[in-house]
């Protein structure tokens, strides 16, 4: 059952979108504000609102790392913002200068893509902060976009009714007619699933649009095959055209929000209704599920954005004690990993570790290299941290065994810090592995991928002497 837990009412005017991070909700309007709540208690946060925009907000969304989110808007730009001072990192402009409807980051903040009003869509390289490609679709706005898990491809949903995929070279690889009176969203699920047929993974999307439908479909891409879009059924229930769907993290349920003022659960495997919420007094024109706790929020034209909690059946933080407990690391099976990864605030590679079928013994052997090459992780930041967790379980099943506290480790080598420095991004490194960085011309932050705006490093010598500390207590 699905309990209405708080109503956010800070926005002026029509909420336009929301989405959440490991820790944060963000919720844009018309108003031309972002706001960001924690998840803690719903508080805004010190430096929300966020104003920047000229115009109205249409969609916001995180980074998978949650340090960054991006918002566009009807004055033709996409902004990045820090969202630990909520500073603004960035302001692209979409080449054509149109109203820009849709933002998303990749699934390793390789790219931002923004797609606009005339139709434009644009890939933003998040490391330079620059234009890196762009196209457009055949015919209408720009209105949808998802990527997939892996980030080999993403999805553009149009007011003319089409879905069309595209590589990450920009390379148009597939047109579908999907509605006949214009696409309004698209997602994609993080789980991929077996077809039951000939054993293929498919990446399971829905669109939603003018025509009252929500349609399932069925992506499977392959080097040797291309790409194939199946049709896969229609879930009804509305009575107006939908505006919003997004899945739950495991996939198993769809939330879609229409003008008909409801809210409806579906469960993806049945297409069977499970809840309908009628509490907002106006059109619904955004939903999201929380990445690892039982949460939903939906947002409306009636300017609130209502929280849900409700059981829902996905890999949380409060399954990983248990498990880790019970049932040695080498023995997790992929749900266990599944579990664990949401618990590390590393919720956002669920899809791409599940796609690649790593169970508890796979996870202890993964390295830099394999994280690299074949979970295709580019980002050096986000290796780190997965890797940094990775020890830490290794560690764990060793009797008698220490473990390095994180903060005393190198974010670059992950190895035990000896002179530690701040750099202007905020993070500590080791002198000489964020020197040797620097010195190979990367101006960004080995963290978040953005542009470091100083190089200068300063000695962090409390930092320095609580490991010396440390390092005396363990040889006691």
């Amino acid at each position: 059952m699905a309990t209405l837990i708080h109503t956010l009412a800070d926005h002026s005017d029509d909420v336009n979108y929301c989405a959440f991070s490991s820790s944060c909700l963000a919720t844009c309007s018309l108003d031309k504000t972002i706001r960001v709540y924690s998840l803690n208690n719903f508080t805004e946060l010190p430096y929300s609102p966020l104003k920047g925009h000229t115009y109205a907000v249409h969609c916001c969304c995180f980074s998978p790392s949650g340090h960054a989110l991006a918002s566009c808007s009807t004055d033709g730009t996409t902004m990045v913002w820090d969202t630990r001072d909520g500073q603004a990192l960035a302001v692209l402009e979409q080449p054509s200068g149109s109203p820009v409807r849709v933002c998303r980051f990749s699934p390793e903040s390789t790219y931002l893509v923004s797609g606009a009003a005339d139709g434009s869509v644009v890939l933003w390289n998040m490391q330079l902060l620059k234009l890196y490609r762009s196209g457009n679709v055949k015919d209408g706005s720009l209105v949808a976009c998802a990527f997939s898990p892996n980030g080999n491809f993403f999805v553009t949903g149009s007011s003319c009714g089409d879905l069309t995929i595209w590589n990450d070279k920009m390379r148009c690889l597939c047109n579908e007619k999907a509605h006949d009176l214009g696409v309004t969203c698209c997602d994609i699920s993080s789980q991929p699933i077996s077809d039951g047929e000939h054993g293929f993974r498919y990446f399971q999307m829905a669109s939603c649009g003018q025509d009252n439908q929500i349609k399932l479909w069925l992506i499977l891409f392959a080097d040797y095959l291309g790409v194939e879009l199946k049709y896969k059924y229609t879930l009804n229930g509305h009575s107006a055209p939908v505006l919003a769907c997004a899945f739950s993290y495991d996939g198993q349920m769809l939330v879609s929000g229409s003008v008909d003022k409801c809210v409806i659960i579906h469960e993806t495997s049945t297409g069977n209704t499970l809840h309908t919420l009628a509490q907002h007094t106006r059109y619904v024109t955004t939903c999201a599920f929380a990445p690892c706790s039982p949460l939903l929020a939906t947002g409306s034209m009636d300017k609130t954005v209502n929280i849900w909690q409700f059981d829902l059946k996905q890999p949380c933080a409060g399954n990983t004690v248990e498990n880790e407990s019970q049932v040695a690391v080498e023995d997790w099976s992929e749900d266990d990993v599944s579990a664990w990864l949401c618990a590390q605030d590393l919720a956002d590679f669920v899809g791409l570790f599940k796609m690649n079928n790593i169970d508890g013994k796979e996870l202890l052997h993964l390295t830099k290299e394999s994280l690299t090459n074949e979970l295709k992780i580019e980002s050096l930041g986000l290796r780190s941290k997965v890797l940094q967790k990775i020890e830490e379980l290794r560690l764990k099943t060793i009797p008698g065994s220490v473990t390095i506290p994180d903060e005393f480790l190198c974010p670059i080598t992950r190895e035990l810090m000896k002179d530690p420095v701040i750099a202007a991004d905020g993070y500590s490194y080791e002198k000489e592995a964020i020197e040797n960085w620097i010195s190979n011309k990367r101006r960004s932050s080995p963290m978040t991928n953005l542009p470091l705006p100083s190089l200068l490093l300063t000695p962090n010598r409390t930092l320095k002497m609580a490991i010396s500390r440390w390092l005396e207590a363990q040889q006691k």
